[in-house]
């Protein structure tokens, strides 16, 4: 019971709350950010990231608890039960429009933030715009650091954007565990940056593109996606599986017509959660290079040249029985892709087995 007498939570046992007015269930040890947004409350932020742990850093998320003295960060603030918490009111929307118009100032440009930039680029710009600032309000001094002059061909650091978010640090620590990338001085002197202050290449950076992916105001960015800003047409997104192994991470394909433009990986992909790694996120202008082969190639006379698919199978299936009817069964031996899904895989191990009666099967992965 509480001090007025009521239980400690709804009917069905499970704590609650008065949330804008209604009454809400939540579950003990979720924050007042998380129960906000699973009843639809709109509570803006720009340091949260539901992959990390809870920060309190821009603080836009604050809220108005009854019986608290001053507002308090709903992210990192846990619910209790019996809480009387205000999401929105006129002097919460003036709070944040006042951090909107600190957050802009540093961010001359940020409302002009290219959307192929990366997964969270457009958040500040979507905040800016609801809130009806562009940053002159306080126009002055800037931190950030930029280094325009990384020779990576992946990653763009383009720190003038940055708002000290850390969300790439902390994606980079906690989710890879690289710790590629760090945090340096203090006030307007803040910058991210690597050990030494050197280029990503000689860091612990496995261009994985988290960083890119999780940064709010596109002060990360995604090179090769951005080379393709002057294509005509609007982005695409295909959720698709990520052939270069077996793991089947989840990405969504970005395609402006009919050519791809940039991968992204799937926030809610069950095998990644948000995550790739470098050739998943980068690698995938193979797809359109003027050498990749369209068609089975077959030797004639010493020389490749294309064919049909029929005649490709069939070559090759004659090939295989030509060695088993000369040399036996066990002469035949199968070597699985590292990069296959787990399905041609077993399709692999199946022509093997079934097909030749041997278990002379292995994959380049064991090694």
């Amino acid at each position: 019971m509480s001090s007025d007498g009521s239980s400690n939570g709804s009917s069905n046992g499970s704590p609650t709350l008065t949330l804008d007015g209604k009454v809400v269930p939540f579950e003990t040890g979720e924050t007042l950010y998380e129960v906000a947004r699973r009843h639809t409350s709109d509570v803006p932020t720009l340091c949260y990231d539901e992959r990390l742990e809870a920060f309190g850093a821009c603080r836009l998320c604050v809220v108005e608890i009854e019986g608290f003295r001053s507002p308090v960060a709903s992210c990192t603030t846990h619910a209790a039960h019996g809480m009387n918490v205000q999401t929105k009111t006129e002097k919460l929307e003036k709070h944040r429009k006042t951090l909107m118009e600190l957050v802009c100032s540093e961010n001359p440009r940020g409302v002009e933030i290219d959307p192929m930039r990366g997964h969270a680029s457009q958040e500040m710009t979507d905040l800016a715009q609801r809130y009806a600032v562009d940053g002159t309000r306080f126009e002055g001094a800037q931190s950030g650091q930029s280094h325009p002059d990384d020779p990576n061909p992946m990653i763009l650091r383009d720190y003038d954007h940055c708002i000290s978010c850390y969300r790439c640090v902390r994606v980079c620590a906690e989710q890879e565990g690289d710790y590629a990338i760090s945090i340096a001085n203090r006030g307007f002197q803040t910058q991210i940056t690597t050990e030494f202050n050197g280029f990503l290449k000689g860091s612990e950076c496995t261009f994985c593109g988290q960083c890119v992916q999780t940064c709010p105001t596109g002060a990360l960015a995604d090179n090769r996606a951005l080379q393709h800003t002057r294509e005509p047409g609007e982005v695409e997104l295909t959720r698709s599986i990520c052939p270069f192994c077996g793991v089947g991470c989840s990405v969504d394909i970005m395609s402006k017509g009919d050519k791809l433009v940039g991968v992204r990986p799937a926030m809610d992909g069950p095998a990644n959660e948000g995550a790739l790694c470098v050739k998943g996120q980068f690698g995938w202008e193979w797809v359109q290079h003027p050498e990749r082969l369209k068609n089975p190639m077959v030797r004639k006379d010493g020389v490749l040249v294309e064919a049909s698919w029929d005649e490709a199978l069939d070559r090759a299936a004659e090939g295989f029985r030509r060695v088993r009817d000369t040399h036996g069964r066990h002469a035949i031996y199968g070597v699985a892709s590292g990069r296959a899904p787990h399905e041609s895989a077993f399709s692999v191990q199946k022509f093997i087995r079934a097909g030749f009666g041997t278990n002379q099967i292995d994959n380049c992965s064991r090694a």
